[in-house]
């Protein structure tokens, strides 16, 4: 699936819910914590998906608002969280006033926008002046991650190569990033984040989320036998990755 296109997220809203939604949960309990936000602050997530970083905020007290460029991603978030500003659109163009929240997050997103700098400077602008926030978190390098392992399977049965790691993906990445934004970094870490998959089906559909059934069943063994060391006894898989995530400080001004 394209990761940047919003057609194909939004048809995948429910089952990504259902297959990813709670993936990246460490990566949010870390970005929370390092920012040090208190019940009643002000959260916005640009590519907030199907929402499930801001149900997990909206239960630690937050107010919470979200952006996605995926109508359906934004629908079911919506229909999650009725009482959320969820709204359509991109992260270069924020439709918030200057300094609307105390923490901008967005994980496993900013990589897609257009312009990621220009998407940044908005991120400060509607972050409020003083100890404002703003953080990002995406995949770590490939090395780091159990389902590259399967999805490099998959690109080599089909005759083509893994894509190679983007530059948010390495070590100091981020760090830079925040740093060519203006921010000053607040925290920097890798986080481990295991999926769990029930059973083969689960796994496949998982891996394949996006493709249609047809395909998912022809790349289906593929998958399987590159997961096999990671078949526990019971029959279900179990892939150990990570995340990389930094946390930035608007300075004062």
């Amino acid at each position: 699936m394209d990761g940047a296109d919003p057609d194909h997220w939004s048809t995948v809203a429910a089952s990504w819910a259902e297959l990813w939604g709670g993936f990246a949960e460490p990566a949010w309990h870390a970005i929370l914590d390092a920012s040090g936000v208190v019940p009643g602050a002000r959260l916005l997530d640009v590519g907030c998906g199907a929402g499930d970083l801001l149900a997990y905020a909206a239960a630690r007290g937050l107010a919470v608002a979200g952006i996605d460029p995926a109508p359906g991603m934004v629908e079911y978030a919506r229909a999650r969280l009725p009482g959320a500003d969820i709204r359509l659109g991109s992260a270069e163009r924020l439709p918030w006033p200057d300094a609307t929240f105390d923490l901008v997050v967005s994980v496993n997103a900013l990589q897609f926008a257009e312009d990621t700098l220009e998407a940044l400077a908005e991120f400060v602008r509607v972050t409020t002046a003083v100890a404002g926030y703003v953080a990002i978190a995406n995949w770590a390098e490939g090395s780091q991650n159990d389902l590259d392992t399967i999805e490099a399977a998959v690109a080599h049965a089909d005759g083509e190569e893994p894509m190679p790691d983007g530059e948010l993906r390495q070590p100091g990445g981020l760090e830079r990033l925040l740093a060519e934004g203006g921010l000053e970094l607040v925290t920097a870490g890798l986080v481990r984040l295991p999926w769990h998959a029930s059973d083969d089906d689960t796994l496949a559909r998982g891996v394949l989320l996006g493709e249609d059934p047809d395909t998912i069943a022809a790349r289906a063994p593929i998958v399987l036998a590159a997961a096999r060391p990671y078949r526990t006894e019971d029959g279900r898989y179990r892939l150990v990755n990570a995340f990389r995530y930094a946390v930035g400080r608007r300075p004062e001004r």
